[in-house]
């Protein structure tokens, strides 16, 4: 493959809603640029661009892929990134690095929650957008629907350039608006045809020409000089209209719609034809923020300019090695130079640089700025900043949402741990919405991530590539014990055994108080007991604590006051004493009332208006305490912050997705410990009987 300058680069996100057909899409692409010898289908599991096992296995993206090709000059890197909300963080690491977001929706259901959220992100990053209507060979598909909905949603940017003609309620031509021609697919091929008149449908007639008015409307709201022509009633030429959307488009005030079918092929050809004249190069628009320092420094996408590259995404392979996906924003990388790490300071060796085309890796030995590649086998993790010593500088880092599902792992066969210990290191390089670590109360390992499917993916991939099966089970939850009254005991411990015996004897005051550690006292009067027991005592104390009487919970709110006892001269000793403290402290736990307490978790849920009320119902069957209720930042959503039980949170991502339809989201964090609620102290100590 030929080295192309920025100016001929153009890097595209597939985004949308899961199902809504990015993966055909890029498809069609590949094989209409002739990239691809076939046509492959996603239900057949012979895609470019979903080639794991997971990814064949589920039939749907899991993880984002390049897809380099060359067409009529032009260098396309095409990402293309799962929809399901499980994958989050693979759709935000596409449209990092993307020049423009491709947002397909399927013209059968419609703009979904997943088109706003790609839609969202774009925004956010200040990426272009466009929209491609998508499955119009299906008998159900209505592209004038479609259109129609994401005018509504999303507002008078929305611009269509490519439509369909509809007689008999099928498509019988696609019209290219800005050209204004018309095209008929035969066997796949565009063959020029003529525009609609009255004898296929006056109304499709004066749908054409309302859209034609639209497209230079939206026009003449890019430029002084377009509106006055615009105003004055002259048309606009073929490149007033193609250079207005593209200036439209880079500025964020107008988002062309076009629309395809990757079975037939109808439109793909007229697709790529929009994509090398509307849709941005890195020189247009792909000028980023760095930190050099306490400075803010812009990065122009130059070639000539000193290296700046960001690591936007990693996979952990078993066979060919850690991959760096990179993008390249100024300078030229090239294999085997020595670049510094901002993130780390650390000065590493550029390893052996690819482009890829789904997992067909095309060798290249230098890569320009405004280009994307792989690079094997470095140390450089994601959202790492891979500089030239000239000018270090750092890019900030790809926000992805916190893990919000959790499962306690354990290794299925004796001795594994070591080895999902090491597959999890990979897997959490590549995935930064996972995290894996051990529950400092429970010492289970917890492994969290978005969602179920997102984890059982996981674990599947453990299993697959790693060879490392684990099990899993809802997370133990980390209760305390305590007690609510003072008592005094006596622990009194003496055995005789021949030779020296053991005596110790103590009387030691419990009560309630406000610490998360045990808080010892001593005030023996007369030498009852001598000071060097008194450690000894303690010491038994402390080892009492980690294990209540109720159900084997740590003890939390104690006091112990050494007030009493008395002392062999002969036979005490502090293993005796240290005894005898542990007899006095499970006694008077018994008597001081002890009670279960659980943790309270500080909830913050972000779900749109209309479901409000139900997240609130919700809450309160889950023994939550609404807390209160306010507008967010986005129109349409309403922010509810709550106090929940720890032990009822296990399943709320999964029912606060389906209550929501993947709108909604939420946050948690400890808050304390409250009494566990009588009625459920029988329930938790006979769960935790069993699992001891």
């Amino acid at each position: 493959m030929k080295r192309y300058d920025n100016t001929h680069i153009k890097n595209i996100a597939l985004a949308g809603h899961a199902g809504s057909g990015k993966t055909s899409l890029t498809e069609a692409l590949l094989y209409t640029a002739g990239a691809s010898d076939r046509l492959g289908k996603v239900l057949d599991g012979n895609t470019v661009s979903d080639y794991t096992g997971e990814e064949i296995k589920r039939k749907c993206s899991v993880y984002t892929s390049l897809s380099t090709f060359e067409r009529d000059g032009l260098k396309i890197n095409l990402l293309d990134s799962p929809g399901l909300f499980d994958y989050e963080n693979e759709a935000a690491e596409a449209i990092n690095a993307s020049g423009c977001v491709m947002i397909t929706v399927s013209g059968k259901s419609g703009v979904k929650v997943g088109t706003h959220k790609a839609y969202d992100r774009a925004q956010a990053e200040g990426k272009p957008t466009m929209f491609v209507v998508t499955k119009l060979d299906d008998d159900n598909a209505n592209f004038y629907n479609t259109l129609t909905q994401l005018k509504a949603e999303f507002g008078p940017t929305v611009c269509p350039v490519v439509v369909p003609v509809i007689a008999d309620r099928k498509i019988v031509s696609y019209v290219n608006l800005i050209e204004m021609k018309a095209y008929k697919y035969v066997d796949g091929k565009a063959v020029e045809t003529d525009m609609p008149d009255g004898d296929v449908s006056e109304k499709m007639e004066y749908r054409i020409d309302g859209l034609r008015e639209a497209v230079s409307e939206a026009v003449a709201e890019t430029d002084e000089a377009l509106f006055e022509k615009f105003f004055s009633g002259e048309a606009f030429t073929q490149k007033e209209l193609t250079d207005g959307i593209h200036k439209g488009m880079n500025e964020g005030i107008i988002t062309p719609v076009t629309c395809v079918s990757s079975t037939t092929l109808a439109g793909v050809d007229m697709l790529l034809k929009e994509i090398d004249l509307l849709l941005p190069a890195p020189t247009d628009n792909d000028t980023k923020e760095a930190t050099a320092g306490d400075d803010i420094v812009e990065i122009k996408n130059d070639e000539n300019a000193p290296l700046a590259a960001f690591v936007f995404k990693t996979v952990a392979d078993p066979f060919v090695g850690k991959m760096s996906f990179i993008k390249v924003h100024a300078g030229v990388l090239k294999t085997g130079a020595e670049v510094v790490n901002a993130t780390t300071g650390n000065t590493e060796k550029v390893g052996k640089l690819v482009y890829l085309v789904g997992k067909k890796q095309i060798d290249v030995s230098e890569v320009p700025a405004g280009d994307i590649c792989v690079a094997a086998k470095m140390s450089a993790n994601t959202n790492d900043t891979l500089c030239d010593a000239s000018r270090v500088v750092k890019f900030e880092p790809i926000s992805v949402p916190a893990p919000c599902y959790n499962l306690a792992v354990k290794a299925k066969a004796q001795g594994d741990e070591s080895k999902i210990g090491n597959a999890m290191q990979r897997i959490l390089e590549e995935d930064l919405t996972i995290s894996y670590k051990q529950d400092e109360e429970t010492l289970e390992m917890i492994l969290s991530g978005l969602g179920g499917l997102h984890l059982d993916s996981v674990i599947g991939r453990l299993k697959d590539v790693f060879g490392a099966d684990v099990t899993t089970s809802e997370p133990k939850i980390a209760y305390k014990e305590t007690i609510r009254k003072k008592v005094k005991v006596q622990g009194r411990h003496k055995k005789q055994s021949g030779g020296h015996g053991q005596f110790g004897d103590v009387w030691i005051e419990f009560e309630p108080c406000i610490s998360d550690e045990l808080i010892f006292e001593e005030k023996v009067f007369g030498g009852a007991v001598p000071k060097n027991f008194f450690p000894a005592v303690e010491k038994g104390l402390q080892e009492c604590m980690k294990k209540g009487v109720l159900a084997g919970f740590p003890v939390v709110g104690v006091k112990a006051i050494l007030v009493d006892g008395s002392y062999h001269p002969v036979d005490s000793s502090e293993m005796a004493f240290k005894t005898a403290a542990s007899i006095a402290f499970k006694e008077g736990m018994k008597q001081a009332e002890p009670m279960l307490l659980e943790p309270i978790g500080s909830l913050t849920v972000t779900v749109p208006d209309e479901n409000t009320g139900d997240i609130i119902g919700e809450l309160n069957k889950r023994r939550g305490r609404v807390l209160g209720m306010e507008p967010a930042a986005k129109k349409g959503l309403t922010v509810v912050t709550a106090e929940v039980p720890y032990a009822q949170m296990f399943d709320f991502t999964l029912i606060l997705r389906q209550m929501t339809q993947g709108r909604g989201y939420f946050s948690i964090e400890k808050a304390r410990y409250d009494q566990l609620p009588a009625n459920l102290v029988a329930e938790v100590i006979a769960k935790n009987a069993v699992v001891e």
